[in-house]
C-alpha cells in the first residue's frame, strides 16, 4: 500500500475514531504511519484527505446498508431491525453523519455528496417500504422512511436502552395508521 492508499485508509481510521470536526492532519498521518508531507502532497490540504475518506467510507456503508436491508424478507420489523444493527455496528459513521448535518453550510463539497445519499437513500427506502409505488407516492414513501431512520438512528446513537426496537416501531406504525383521520 503506498502512502495515498495509507494516508485513506488512516483518515477513515480517524473518522472512526476521533470523528470529522476533531481530526487533525497529525492524528491521521500517525494512523496512516507517514509523514505530515504527504497530506499536502497526495491531496493538498487535510480537509480534502478527510472529504475523500468520509466519501469513500459512506459509499462503503451505504451499499453495506443497502445489500442488508435487500437481503431482508421485506416486512417492516425485519427492515428496521437491519437498520437498528446498522447503527449499533456502524455507530461512528452515523455519528459523523449526524456531526456533518450541522457543518453542511461551511462544507460545500460533502453538502452534494451527502444530497445525492439523501436522495438515492430516499428511492431504495421506497422501493423497501413502498410496495411498488412510483412517483410522488414514492417519494412520499420514501421521505418518511427516510424521517423515521434518522430518528430511529438519533435515538439508538443517544438513548440506546430506551429507543424503540424494531417490534416497537412497527406496532407504533400500526398505532398511528389505526388512530389517523
Amino acid at each position: 500500500m503506498g502512502n495515498r492508499e495509507s494516508l485513506i485508509a488512516g483518515a477513515k481510521a480517524c473518522l472512526h475514531d476521533i470523528g470529522y470536526t476533531r481530526t487533525t492532519a497529525r492524528d491521521i498521518a500517525t494512523a496512516a504511519g507517514v509523514s505530515l508531507a504527504a497530506i499536502g502532497y497526495h491531496f493538498g490540504s487535510t480537509r480534502e484527505l478527510l472529504n475523500q475518506a468520509l466519501m469513500e467510507a459512506l459509499a462503503e456503508w451505504g451499499a453495506e446498508l443497502s445489500t442488508t436491508l435487500r437481503a431482508t424478507d421485506g416486512s417492516t420489523e425485519a427492515v428496521w431491525a437491519a437498520v437498528i444493527a446498522s447503527v449499533r455496528d456502524q455507530r461512528p459513521l452515523w455519528t459523523t453523519q449526524f456531526e456533518l448535518a450541522g457543518q453542511v453550510d461551511r462544507l460545500p463539497e460533502i453538502h452534494e455528496f451527502l444530497v445525492a445519499g439523501q436522495r438515492q437513500g430516499r428511492a431504495e427506502l421506497a422501493g423497501l417500504v413502498g410496495g411498488g409505488a412510483d412517483g410522488e407516492e414514492a417519494r412520499l414513501l420514501g421521505g418518511l422512511a427516510q424521517a423515521l431512520l434518522a430518528g430511529l438512528a438519533i435515538q439508538w446513537l443517544i438513548d440506546p436502552e430506551g429507543a424503540l426496537t424494531a417490534a416497537d416501531l412497527t406496532a407504533a406504525l400500526k398505532l398511528a395508521a389505526a388512530k389517523a383521520h
